[in-house]
């Protein structure tokens, strides 16, 4: 939830009830990451307004929303604010979403982007083989690389891309893939897909993947489609403008269903002793604690006085 969230008094408030956000809400870093918001580089005015946003990472594109003859001008925009302070003076600071392996632009934006102080990531588009990877890595030495696959071919190579040693982290191009397949937007449709991301992430040891935007949604459109990212196991999502990113951080953060559980498991648990009563306590107790420390990293605990009990999640039962 955000630092917006109203904490509840009341001592059996609904289910629904918001999470309060901890008046220091620390920086979340790009390993849990909920939203990652995309700028258009072309648009330097809009630079500082997506760092202002509640967005948890904050990707410079110089690929996709960029037209070809605004590349050049694009990068160097991109490449002046992160040389550059805030305000405050404070480093500015973000992801740079490059153009893709073998592109005309590819090797001139990495060669541009190399020691530059405000540069905490790129993400490359158009990611089809771990070699986008790995030669990525040889001109950007040191830099995490979220690899952006968005065609068959790429999800055919989804499991070498992701055990490639300089993948960071999987992002679904979710547009650019359904232009190539000629896949529609039911989540149904795109459910193997999205599952193969998950399994593919979890297997090289990933933090989970990010999933496409919602593209125009807000409200409850946008809720809906956050919570089918957080069924398919995607940790996170990329947003196309800044009100999208506090809808989307919400969606993704632990519920307070689950934080409520958590609390009363450990608290019950520690009670009893601390030993392991049964079949069900080792995967409650993992998954008690994973609740609460994602809570701890967003700044998130349950409202004073809140007193409404939850099952355990159902995949924590022994069988």
């Amino acid at each position: 939830m955000t630092a917006t969230s109203i904490e509840t008094t009341s001592a059996t408030p609904p289910a629904s009830s918001p999470l309060t956000a901890r008046a220091a809400v620390p920086a979340v870093g790009p390993e849990l990451a909920r939203s990652w918001l995309l700028v258009n580089g072309a648009q330097p005015e809009r630079f500082a307004v997506a760092a202002a946003s509640a967005a948890d990472v904050v990707v410079l594109d110089i690929e996709d929303s960029v037209a070809p003859k605004d590349k050049e001008r694009a990068r160097r925009n991109v490449i002046n604010w992160l040389d550059c302070q805030d305000e405050h003076g404070a480093q500015q600071r973000a992801w740079v979403r490059v153009n893709g392996f073998g592109t005309q632009w590819w090797e001139d934006d990495l060669r541009a982007l190399a020691g530059v102080r405000g540069l905490d990531g790129v993400m490359l588009a158009m990611v089809e083989s771990p070699e986008h990877v790995t030669r990525t890595a040889e001109l950007l030495k040191d830099t995490r690389i979220v690899a952006l696959v968005e065609t068959a071919r790429g999800v055919q190579h989804l499991q070498a891309i992701a055990g490639a040693r300089s993948t960071y982290r999987l992002g679904f191009g979710l547009g650019d893939f359904r232009r190539d397949t000629g896949f529609g937007e039911n989540p149904m449709t795109l459910a193997y897909t999205r599952s193969q991301f998950t399994i593919a992430s979890r297997a090289a040891n990933l933090p989970g993947p990010i999933d496409g935007p919602a593209v125009g949604a807000l409200g409850p459109k946008l809720a809906e489609a956050t919570s089918v990212t957080l069924e398919f196991g995607m940790t996170g999502k990329l947003c196309l403008m800044p009100e999208q990113t506090a809808t989307v951080n919400e969606g993704l953060s632990p519920s307070l269903s689950e934080l409520s559980w958590a609390t009363e498991f450990l608290q019950e648990f520690d009670a009893d002793g601390g030993e392991i009563r049964n079949g069900s306590d080792l995967p409650r107790l993992a998954r008690a604690r994973k609740i609460l420390g994602l809570a701890g990293a967003f700044g998130l605990s349950v409202p004073e006085g809140y007193d409404v009990h939850f099952e355990a999640p159902t995949d924590t039962y022994h069988c």
